[in-house]
């Protein structure tokens, strides 16, 4: 008996040991966590390993839980990939990945062949509506607070037609269609009842069913439908031809892909195109005020005081990274986020042909367009072909825009209605039009511009400044023009900053340069005023402000010398071919640091990090020292002298 029990007792903690170190080998062969396997050949009925692959990425989706990693094998994926879940925090994460080296394209479109030819370069279909299940994106209408559709009783449909992966544009009727096609413009028109959905297009000199012609049949590729689906990483996909609907800053963000509300993601490595409306969105959750009589100032302080009590803090909400992505052909936006985008970074993108088909308005258009960027930090991005580079509106307090090329924009920087501190530094900006003014407490350090400024003298709109790094409101406040800061930047080409000659609020030029063909502060001439939101009060509200000459100091002006700004283009590579005199840059200019910068002055803040530290600009766009005790203007720090061509992307 005393033996048995011996023998029992040493059983057990074998057993024990044996369990311990066989999870301890588990753990060392898992990693984080399990890894399920995706090929277009598996089979979602399978267990999802590498031997047994899933079919598609939704099965593996429903499995995953936080510490596992999804990888994706090459091929076409048409599916809507809605995370259930996300994971614990950043060290445990669910990680949606392409395998490494292998081309994996996720669609929201589906192949339509069946074309008949109707005549000229005219082809039609007719679709069964169980073709779309619930979605059926040509009976859905782009609509949504500030869309303004041109001609204004237009209707623009949430569905587009591909061929060979390029997008057709919408006709206005069908009388357009029916005729001959514009090679540079082919058309599409379509008509659905409760049965079917017709679809006419013109196919210039191809048959369409022996091509590549797809349709949108989703809303979106991978998106949350619930908020609050944190830590999900997403790299190395391509994602492309969704059925976005516009998306305000007052209602819910759809994009291609989106975070919905949600904290900690990384979305890296992709190539994000051919979106209606919106690529990627870090954007607002919806609810039932959704384009609900929002759309004004009051409107969207109600919106925010909402989401404030839904859940809008640093510990909740944003905190993503968006990084290395290629986001094109959207027609709205190219990044959107109305509040969950704060104390995110945006960083290693390239983002163009963004709203450039320009067939519907609003205000939301832009490569970069946010609300409510808190602490967001927006750097090392190329940003070219957009109607608007970056467009941070509202409460862009802690913002930082920097070492960003700019280049065949509409304007490259519209900062609307926030008063600082934002600080934009070493950027190179090349469009005609650099900068829209209509907010307060900005820097503008060791930025290269060549082209104009357009600057809003006041707006009478009261918008949100916050406690320091924290989205707590602490007040509102009009906006008064002014309070702007140029510091040791370079001026070249058709750069003009006379809007900024007189101000509601102090302008201060420091250490500057100014080349041929630019444009300094005129003092003795009288500018005419813009103005932005004018209300019933405005104009005793502005009363209380009065005109300010802008202060010059030591400049360096030679407009004699032509500093022959360009980019160049060599196979992959972009570079910046600018000539310099440094003779004539002798000037002893200061450090741009926390110090030297006067704060913000409706919010009496400092400028500094998003994480409190001191502002120390000691770097410049390629990430070479600056000589702190005389830093170079502009956003390089040159040592040579004459024709200077410089790696920029």
């Amino acid at each position: 008996m005393y033996k048995s029990i011996a023998v029992l007792r040493f059983s057990a903690v074998l057993f024990f040991i044996t369990a311990f170190f066989n999870g301890v080998a588990q753990k060392k062969t898992q990693g984080y966590g399990k890894e399920y396997h995706i090929s277009i050949n598996g089979n979602d009925e399978n267990d999802g390993s590498v031997q047994k692959p899933f079919k598609s990425i939704t099965a593996a989706a429903n499995m995953a839980m936080p510490g596992d990693v999804i990888t994706v094998h090459e091929g076409i994926y048409r599916e809507q990939i809605t995370p259930p879940r996300g994971g614990n925090s950043d060290q445990e994460r669910i990680v949606y990945q392409a395998a490494k080296g292998e081309k994996v394209v996720v669609k929201g479109s589906e192949i339509v062949k069946g074309w008949t030819k109707l005549n000229h370069d005219t082809w039609v279909v007719k679709i069964p509506d169980a073709f779309f299940g619930k979605f059926n994106p040509y009976k859905e209408l782009i609509h949504g607070d500030w869309f303004w559709p041109k001609p204004k009783d237009r209707k623009y449909h949430r569905g587009a037609v591909y061929l060979n992966g390029d997008w057709l544009m919408e006709a206005a009727g069908k009388d357009e269609v029916i005729t001959s096609a514009n090679e540079k413009n082919q058309l599409w028109w379509a008509e659905a009842d409760s049965n079917t959905t017709t679809i006419w297009a013109q196919f210039k000199g191809v048959d369409p069913n022996n091509e590549l012609v797809e349709i949108n049949v989703r809303p979106t590729v991978f998106y949350p439908a619930q908020s609050f689906i944190n830590y999900i990483s997403v790299r190395g996909f391509t994602m492309e031809q969704a059925a976005t609907n516009w998306a305000p800053p007052t209602a819910e963000q759809m994009g291609l892909i989106g975070t919905h509300w949600s904290k900690g993601w990384i979305i890296e490595n992709n190539v994000i195109q051919y979106s209606k409306c919106v690529g990627i969105s870090l954007g607002k959750y919806g609810d039932d005020h959704d384009n609900n009589q929002t759309e004004s100032a009051e409107g969207y302080v109600g919106t925010i005081n909402r989401a404030l009590a839904y859940g809008w803090n640093k510990g909740t909400v944003g905190g993503h990274i968006v990084r290395n992505n290629t986001v094109a052909y959207c027609e709205q936006t190219g990044i959107v986020g109305s509040m969950g985008c704060a104390f995110s970074v945006i960083e290693g993108n390239v983002i163009h042909d963004i709203h450039v088909r320009q067939l519907f308005d609003g205000a939301e258009m832009a490569g970069i367009k946010f609300h409510g960027g808190v602490d967001v930090q927006i750097k090392n991005n190329h940003i070219y072909k957009t109607n608007m580079g970056i467009w941070l509106d509202w409460m862009a307090q802690g913002a930082q825009i920097k070492n960003n090329l700019f280049n065949d924009n509409g304007t490259d920087i519209f900062l609307e209605v926030n008063h600082g501190p934002m600080l934009v530094s070493n950027n190179i900006m090349l469009s005609e039009t650099n900068l829209a003014m209509n907010s307060s407490g900005a820097a503008f350090a060791h930025n290269l511009f060549a082209g104009k400024m357009t600057v809003i003298n006041y707006d009478s709109r009261l918008t949100p400044f916050h406690k320091p790094h924290s989205t707590f409101v602490a007040a509102l406040h009009d906006n008064p023009g002014g309070d702007i800061q140029f510091v040791n930047n370079l001026f070249v080409k058709q750069a003009n900053v006379s809007e900024y000659s007189k101000a509601l609020l102090p302008v201060v030029f420091s250490g500057n340069v100014y080349t041929k063909g630019t444009v300094m502060i005129q003092n003795a001439k009288d500018e005419k005023k813009r103005f932005g939101e004018m209300n019933k009060q405005a104009k005793e509200s502005m009363s209380k402000y009065h005109d300010q000459n802008a202060i010059e100091k030591n400049a360096v002006v030679d407009t004699n010398f032509d500093a022959s700004a360009r980019l160049l283009e060599e196979g992959k590579s972009i570079y910046l071919e600018i000539a310099l005199n440094k003779s004539k840059i002798t000037n002893q200019r200061k450090p741009v640091t926390t110090a030297t910068l006067s704060k913000a002055i409706v919010p009496d803040l400092p400028f500094e990090n998003t994480d409190g530290t001191a502002i120390k600009i000691d770097m410049d766009f390629s990430g070479k020292k600056r000589n702190m005790s005389n830093p170079f203007p502009g956003p390089f720090e040159i040592s040579g002298d004459g024709m200077q061509k410089i790696k920029v992307w």
